[in-house]
């Protein structure tokens, strides 16, 4: 799938799941997550929509293996010399990045920074909620620079007014590994399937070729406006007042 596509499916995910998950006794009873935060508060509208960005932009991490993804051209030859490292690493594009194991090791990082590290928390947030609005086409078509301007200032009063909202991201490792999963489900539907369930070399995909068609018409014309739709409805649904 695509960087928008894949960045859509990660706040429909949020908007969909963060209440399901508010309403599980052992999220939200169990001492041990009280103690760390987790969904404490996590369902004030601020809060909502925080996690939805987050969740969208930590869609693309699984990419980050791939050196001409969004998520490798975000931010200039810092995340491309990245890429390339992790394209090493993990066994090249869809490998390693895209597997239940690195969605869990995501969002398991991203608790314990949250918890233990308040400047580190901050740089993630901010490069999530960078990364969605990039993902989503937020800019000046054919304005690389402007565009770069824009997104720096959307998403630098984004992270302000969430400040001011008293969003307090406990439950961020649960919308970056909820992100990162829904990610490899997306891809999981596509022609060429996923290892979920690396370092086993199994790839997951629809049987009898039926997988969607990355960049081709359904994806662009059918699916991403459904998507983009069912952020907008979920959105209301959240946040409407009765």
């Amino acid at each position: 799938m695509m960087g928008h596509t894949h960045a859509l499916t990660g706040a429909v995910a949020w908007l969909g799941l963060a209440p399901v998950f508010a309403t599980v006794p052992w999220l939200n009873e169990s001492t041990r997550w009280i103690d760390t935060g987790i969904m404490a508060g996590a369902l004030t509208p601020a809060e909502l929509i925080a996690g939805a960005l987050i969740c969208a932009g930590a869609a693309m991490l699984p990419d980050l293996d791939h050196p001409s993804a969004t998520i490798a051209q975000t931010f200039g030859p810092v995340t491309w010399a990245l890429s390339k490292a992790v394209n090493w690493v993990s066994g090249g594009h869809r490998g390693a990045t895209h597997s239940l194991a690195f969605a869990v090791a995501a969002g398991v990082g991203a608790h314990y920074l949250a918890d233990a590290y308040p400047v580190g928390r901050g740089i993630l947030v901010v490069l999530m909620i960078g990364l969605a609005l990039r993902a989503i086409g937020i800019g000046i078509p054919g304005k690389k620079l402007a565009s770069a301007a824009v997104n720096v200032a959307m998403t630098v009063g984004l992270f302000v007014v969430f400040r001011s909202y008293g969003v307090g991201y406990a439950w961020l490792g649960l919308a970056v590994g909820v992100g990162s999963f829904i990610h490899v489900v997306g891809d999981c539907l596509t022609e060429r399937g996923c290892p979920v369930l690396w370092p086993l070399r199994h790839k997951w995909l629809l049987p009898y070729k039926i997988g969607i068609k990355t960049g081709r018409k359904f994806e662009q014309k059918i699916l991403a406006p459904l998507l983009s739709v069912a952020v907008l409805g979920l959105l209301f649904w959240r946040l409407a007042p009765l």
